[in-house]
């Protein structure tokens, strides 16, 4: 199956070989024209990224002062998650400024990105994060 590296944003090709469900083998893709075979050391190592033994497969939260993480399932964690940002956006809106200039944003929420997700990916999560009215929008990747 081809992919792509997730280490960067230059975005070399792979080819990822695949026996009963588990990745055994991932190099690099000839038929890429960023990369035309070749991987860096990162690139190359990129099959521990699914096999191994520390990789984390379960959602880890650990509330405030505590000292002990618990497992959430995927949903819980991303309801919190949705229900903080809509809080503080709520908390931190600003409508107007003192002299009554428009000013729909909040600066209680921002994004920090990296370029590990793809390009698609980084304009969705500016688009969301434009349309929620954050200001503080910034990427690795510099979309």
């Amino acid at each position: 199956m081809q992919s792509v590296c997730p280490y960067c944003a230059v975005g070399c090709g792979q080819r990822v070989y695949v026996k009963d469900e588990k990745v055994v083998q991932i190099e690099g893709d000839p038929d890429s024209p960023i990369s035309r075979g070749r991987l860096c050391p990162k690139g190359s190592a990129s099959e521990q990224l699914v096999n191994s033994p520390g990789r984390q497969t379960k959602v880890l939260y650990r509330a405030p002062r505590a000292k002990e993480w618990q497992r959430l399932d995927l949903s819980t964690a991303v309801d919190m998650i949705a229900d903080r940002f809509i809080e503080s956006r709520r908390r931190t809106w600003q409508q107007e400024d003192d002299e009554g200039r428009l000013l729909r944003r909040t600066m209680g929420i921002a994004s920090l990105g990296g370029a590990t997700l793809d390009n698609e990916e980084n304009y969705l999560i500016k688009k969301l994060f434009t349309a929620a009215g954050a200001v503080q929008t910034e990427n690795q990747a510099r979309i």
